[in-house]
């Protein structure tokens, strides 16, 4: 009986077509995004938020805020706020990451970074800017059909996944250890955890909540999000050392230049690509239970596994 379940898992995702899936839901998300920031006075500050906002990317994190909600039962039109604002989140964190006081890079998705184009002090505002966006989208723009206790956890989850119990505090440890070459693995998986895992845990949490996710299923989508979070970072890890900067859009191997502890530096990248597998194979079975429903959650696991840039 399994390993027939497992026949037609596998034949449900061999028939799923992602690539038109991720195509039609980033061009949602793309539009949302482009409408989330007019230009207004003063304009320098609006254009260098969507310079970084509209600069490209996969839209992976509201993509999964959106499959999620579909998942449990919502739909695409109640979560798009959350999905635009983690989006948002996220691109605050490369505006900031990419400074000279951070990892100072000149280049993300294939141009400049803000701080190259606008200077450091209207980047930083243009992260700023971006952040606090964020929490008012979510609070002002998710639909009245969503009860307000909803978009309140909402709000107190994406600040979590934000600060120093979340993608600050990964970030500080992270900066702390350059240059150590004796970093633990366990120092390293709260790093990624925390820096990495976090954001994308409250994406599909959120997703989820907005759509009415039971106190089962965020256990269920915790589980999925935290694995799927930690092979994400695995893969960019290797990617670091094996892809060029035209394949990355930005700079390729800042981690050894930083002397920093990877996956690939304590297991090899053969044994990395192995573990990275095996947390997709654990996320896509929490999802079972959904049965048809996971398909497009489970088939973005495997692609953040396969992806080359």
């Amino acid at each position: 009986m399994v390993a027939t379940d497992n026949f037609q898992k596998t034949s449900e995702l061999a028939q799923f077509n992602l690539a038109a899936y991720l195509k039609e839901q980033k061009q949602l998300c793309d539009t949302a995004l482009d409408q989330s920031i007019p230009v207004v006075y003063p304009e320098k500050i609006y254009e260098a938020m969507r310079y970084s906002l509209l600069a490209g990317g996969k839209r992976i994190r509201p993509i999964l805020c959106l499959a999620t909600s579909e998942m449990i039962g919502g739909t695409i039109e109640m979560a798009m706020p959350t999905a635009c604002a983690v989006e948002m989140m996220h691109t605050m964190s490369l505006i900031h990451d990419d400074l000279p006081a951070m990892d100072n890079d000149d280049y993300r998705r294939g141009k400049l970074t803000n701080h190259k184009v606008y200077g450091e002090d209207i980047a930083i505002l243009a992260g700023d800017g971006l952040l606090a966006l964020s929490f008012e989208f979510v609070a002002t723009q998710t639909p009245e059909n969503v009860p307000p206790h909803r978009t309140l956890q909402v709000i107190a989850r994406l600040g979590k996944a934000l600060g120093a119990a979340g993608l600050v505090g990964g970030q500080v440890v992270d900066l702390e250890c350059e240059g150590k070459t004796d970093t633990s693995l366990e120092t390293l998986n709260f790093i990624h955890n925390h820096k990495t895992a976090a954001l994308l845990e409250a994406c599909v949490l959120c997703g989820g909540i907005i759509a009415g996710a039971s106190p089962e299923d965020v256990k269920k989508l915790t589980r999925y999000s935290q694995n799927i979070g930690l092979a994400f970072q695995i893969i960019d890890d290797i990617l670091d050392i094996t892809s060029t900067q035209e394949q990355l859009g930005k700079t390729a191997g800042k981690d050894l230049t930083a002397q920093k502890v990877t996956y690939p530096s304590l297991w090899g990248i053969e044994e990395s690509r192995v573990k990275a597998k095996q947390l997709v194979d654990e996320a896509c079975a929490e999802l079972a239970s959904f049965g048809e429903k996971a398909v497009p959650l489970q088939a973005i696991a495997h692609f953040i596994i396969n992806r080359n840039h």
